[in-house]
């Protein structure tokens, strides 16, 4: 049974087709890239995955469940993660604070017992921060725990952010340009921590991504897109290889 099935997905705004006849197939356990040039429709492709758009055409099924119409805290409920391209942290909290925010869906005390803060309260939060700091401690950041999130440095900004998506228990991550505004070696530490990760949690991952390296070094099968439309499809050796791929993307 495939994870993830999309059938002629499409997208309108005023006048403008920023996706259409969009089609994708994911495997449970499977890293997959999705490039394109600039303005190609990936991003919005994300956005209709994660029901911040709602499409004007097309089905999206997640482990046979349609998934269209449904809000983005329902799909992050179902099992779809992401991140996002410009990086979205609660900067002024501290980092363990970020990772176990993500955990309120798993919270099961009432409001009342949170106000009066009683016994519930403590032993359900003591348990989330007991998972907050097992989760840093995957990625070497539990001795940044109590650090305000915007004194990290960059890098450790983009691991925390796949740390709190991460916390939401997914089946498939959605990565938005991971990649964006690293240098080389923070690249390929990142390379590193998205294998780690596909191993560790058993989870499909799902990248946009510009770095042509980090794509070609790691995805399995890779999606094209130009002008919101898949122009191919395949393994990173025949993405390569491909006319429509090099004379809209990749370059002569």
């Amino acid at each position: 049974m495939s994870l993830l099935e999309v059938k002629e997905l499409g997208i309108t705004f005023g006048g403008l087709r920023a996706v259409g006849n969009f089609y994708m197939q994911m495997n449970p356990n499977e890293l997959v890239g999705l490039i394109g040039p600039n303005g190609a429709g990936k991003t919005t492709v994300f956005n209709l995955l994660t029901g911040v758009y709602l499409p004007t055409e097309g089905e999206i099924f997640f482990e046979n469940d349609s998934i269209v119409g449904k809000h983005p805290y329902q799909i992050v409920q179902k099992g779809i993660a992401r991140t996002f391209q410009n990086i979205r942290l609660f900067k002024d909290l501290s980092v363990i604070d970020n990772v176990k925010i993500a955990f309120h869906n798993q919270m099961k005390y009432s409001t009342l017992a949170g106000v009066l803060r009683l016994p519930s309260y403590w032993k359900e939060e003591k348990i989330i921060d007991e998972k907050a700091k097992e989760l840093l401690s995957l990625f070497q950041m539990e001795h940044l725990a109590m650090t305000k999130a915007k004194n990290l440095p960059y890098g450790q900004q983009r691991k925390l952010e796949i740390t709190r998506a991460l916390a939401t228990e997914p089946k498939l991550l959605l990565l938005d340009e991971p990649a964006a505004g690293m240098n080389p070696q923070e690249t390929k530490e990142l390379m590193e921590t998205i294998h780690f990760i596909r191993n560790q949690f058993k989870i499909a991952i799902l990248l946009i991504e510009h770095d042509m390296n980090l794509v070609m070094g790691i995805c399995e099968r890779i999606i094209v897109i130009d002008y919101g439309m898949v122009i191919a499809s395949g393994k990173p050796d025949e993405i390569k290889n491909n006319a429509k791929v090099i004379g809209a993307y990749l370059g002569e």
